[in-house]
């Protein structure tokens, strides 16, 4: 599936092609919690039960990428990110709106991530979007010591 945007971003799935320049992205955005390609391989691999997007330009360059744990009721976003020089164009909201669409689709009744506790800009972005803090785990990112925000958002015609 494609699909292009209102912000002029197509919406693709991720392709064993990607990985390298995943694994590359992983390292400037996440340094030390950077997924490898080994990572990324069996990732892909799990699919259908793992859902990846991507978000690239009109040249096919990677912008940004996604996915879901689809088990059950319940799915959990695996991982939301988006290049450097993308950042500030909506490129997260695009993917995380893509991520409720699909696991709503495929039934779920809630949507579960991880956040750091020092990422203000995702939080913002999952604050808007309706998810909420059911927990926290206590310096849960090594190194620094930074706690992970479990966040939900309950899925469907009651929540949507």
């Amino acid at each position: 599936m494609t699909t292009t945007t209102r912000s002029g971003v197509t919406l693709r799935a991720l392709e064993w092609t990607d990985i390298d320049t995943l694994a590359e992205l992983e390292v400037v955005l996440f340094a030390d919690d950077a997924w490898t390609a080994p990572t990324w391989w069996a990732e892909l691999a799990a699919r259908p039960r793992r859902d990846y997007v991507a978000a690239v330009d009109e040249s096919g360059a990677l912008l940004g990428y996604a996915g879901l744990d689809l088990a059950g009721d319940v799915a959990d976003i695996m991982t939301i990110a988006t290049a450097p020089a993308a950042q500030g164009r909506g490129i997260g909201r695009v993917l995380l709106e893509e991520l409720v669409r699909r696991a709503t689709e495929r039934g779920a009744e809630a949507l579960l991530l991880e956040v750091r506790a020092d990422n203000a800009p995702a939080r913002a972005l999952y604050d808007r979007s309706g998810f909420e803090v059911i927990s926290t785990r206590r310096r849960y990112y090594q190194p620094g010591d930074v706690d992970a925000l479990v966040m939900r958002r309950h899925l469907g015609r009651d929540h949507g």
